[in-house]
């Protein structure tokens, strides 16, 4: 608008509308913007919008930026080399990058050996290096020459950092099968960085104990800690044992049994074994949890044996009626004492119980397997053998007629 004949700009005109800037920052770098472009039109005045019948412009119904005005290919040109050296700034990752592994590991090594503290970047790049180093299946050899080369607090600054991000990191690392073999070499070096791995197991135990590339840390622990975080380790295990077992993935079971086997005779597996007999009728009832009383069983402990048909009385007949659990009533029929009460329950059936046993898909070999035990020992207990064959004889059509239960009707006739 004029004012009194005078030339007013458009920036005094609009003084809220700033002038386009001369220059742009990329990264660290201050690029120049060309000025006019004759080789591009202005663009088009503002598209005039009836309101109330007044007329007002676009731009002051929706004042938002407008879109940049295009670059020309001759700009693209002369900006091509700038872009570039801002982009080197920042590089993709490394994984994309090629690789110095000399470089890295020494880079790596400084930072460990740093007695300064550390950016968020030098964690960062520290991380990235020690993942690919933990977990690549070509550079076992350079990891452990770098770890040669640490010692004291450089360890315990390298275990802080693998347990850094709320033990996520920690675990990503764990569950790999490289990942897990060399977290176990660094265990039992220095004892502050062993109270690093400690914490950092601690806090993940069931997840560590229930991945089948994971629980090696479990075993690595037990091996390479101090006889203190040792036992703190059996206190874990301890805790989460029932749970564990249960894994509905297989591998808790698994690793129960592995734990049972390498601890050898000692407090703390006798310990865990008592608390699976402790459990062992929901463990008995659990699709994994059942190989755990197995392999109890499996030890030929009498007294383990007893104990945990002391606590499946009353439940013979029922885990007959299931694949596992019929494996370990078979299992008990095979000790004099847990014998005893598994037939004992047989024998206490009403009404045709023990014939709809004796016809079901697993509880025929059961009863199978109870005669077969109890003839052998007639001599001892008769009553057991005989009180078995009596109860069954009136079903024998029945018994006949059934694919499951023929076994036990040609038994049956062979003592007649």
């Amino acid at each position: 608008m004029a004012n009194d004949g005078a030339r007013v700009s458009t920036e005094q005109e609009n003084p809220a509308v700033p002038s386009p800037p001369r220059e742009i920052l990329i990264g660290s770098l201050m690029i120049s913007l060309p000025q006019e472009n004759p080789a591009f039109p202005p663009p088009p005045p503002p598209r005039q919008i009836p309101i109330v019948g007044a007329r007002v412009s676009l731009e002051q119904v929706n004042p938002v930026v407008p879109p940049p005005r295009p670059t020309a290919p001759g700009e693209i040109q002369s900006l091509t080399g700038s872009f570039r050296s801002a982009v080197t700034l920042n590089p993709p990752p490394r994984f994309n990058a090629p690789r110095n592994l000399a470089q890295e590991i020494r880079s790596l090594t400084d930072s460990l050996r740093s007695l300064a503290p550390l950016t968020r970047q030098q964690i960062d790049a520290c991380l990235d290096s020690l993942f690919n180093l933990m977990t690549s299946s070509e550079e076992e050899a350079a990891l452990r020459d770098m770890i040669s080369r640490l010692h004291g607090s450089d360890l315990a600054k390298l275990a802080w950092m693998l347990t850094l991000y709320s033990d996520i990191y920690f675990m990503q690392i764990a569950a790999n099968k490289n990942g897990s073999k060399r977290l176990n070499k660094l265990f039992g070096r220095s004892d502050d960085a062993d109270n690093f791995f400690l914490a950092s197991i601690s806090r993940r135990f069931v997840d560590v104990m229930t991945d089948k590339d994971a629980f090696a840390v479990v075993i690595g622990g037990l091996r390479g800690f101090s006889q203190e975080k040792k036992m703190a380790m059996w206190i874990r295990i301890h805790q989460h044992a029932v749970d564990v077992a249960r894994d509905p993935q297989g591998n808790g079971c698994i690793a129960i049994n592995f734990l049972i086997d390498d601890a050898g005779e000692c407090y703390c597996r006798n310990q865990l074994i008592a608390i699976i007999v402790l459990n062992a009728l929901s463990l008995s009832f659990d699709a994994y949890g059942n190989f755990v009383v197995q392999h109890v069983l499996n030890l030929n402990n009498s007294s383990f044996t007893c104990d945990i048909a002391v606590r499946l009385r009353g439940h013979f007949v029922e885990l007959s009626f299931q694949k596992q659990g019929s494996f370990i009533v078979e299992k008990l029929l095979k000790t004099e004492a847990s014998r005893v009460m598994v037939v004992e329950e047989l024998l206490g059936c009403e009404g045709d119980g023990l014939l709809r046993l004796a016809r079901s898909q697993f509880g025929n070999f059961v009863v199978s397997k109870a005669l077969r035990v109890t003839q052998e020992e007639v001599m001892v207990r008769a009553d057991l053998f005989w009180g078995l064959v009596h109860k069954l004889t009136p079903f024998l059509n029945f018994l006949r007629g059934f694919q499951e239960s023929r076994n036990i009707a040609r038994f049956l006739d062979s003592i007649r």
